[in-house]
């Protein structure tokens, strides 16, 4: 189990950029092919910009056309938590950083084997550490 932490909104402000605030604590969405990972084919982990945990392995990344870095499964199955989302006259499925709550994107259940899910996800949500060669 992933253990929780949480910040004052103005905590908030300070530790994160305006971009990822608007990501992570509004629930914002970034444009599609004009973000950092969408195209990213480096070998590594995306953690979540506002607390560090491990989310998703450039293993299981994919390109899914969406223009949003996509991925088929997380890191580990409590590393992300996931909500139903009814804004904008859909019904889909937020996905969550277990450890911060912050908005990281969302999952659909149209991605490639083996799971058939992708997690499409706000790039202004994550960082990227390179694996070491």
């Amino acid at each position: 189990m992933v253990e929780k932490i949480s910040h004052t909104d103005d905590e908030w402000h300070k530790l994160l950029t305006s971009e990822e605030y608007h990501m992570l604590r509004e629930e914002g969405t970034e444009p599609p092919f004009r973000n950092e990972f969408h195209d990213n084919k480096k070998k590594g982990i995306y953690i979540c910009a506002g607390c560090g945990l491990d989310l998703f392995s450039s293993d299981t990344k994919f390109d899914s056309g969406t223009g949003w870095p996509s991925f088929w499964a997380p890191i580990a199955p409590d590393h992300v938590t996931t909500k139903t989302d009814r804004s904008y006259g859909m019904t889909r499925q937020e996905v969550k950083c277990a450890r911060c709550g912050g908005h990281l994107g969302h999952v659909f259940d149209d991605g490639p084997r083996p799971t058939g899910m992708r997690y499409c996800m706000n790039s202004g949500a994550m960082h990227f550490v390179e694996a070491k060669t």
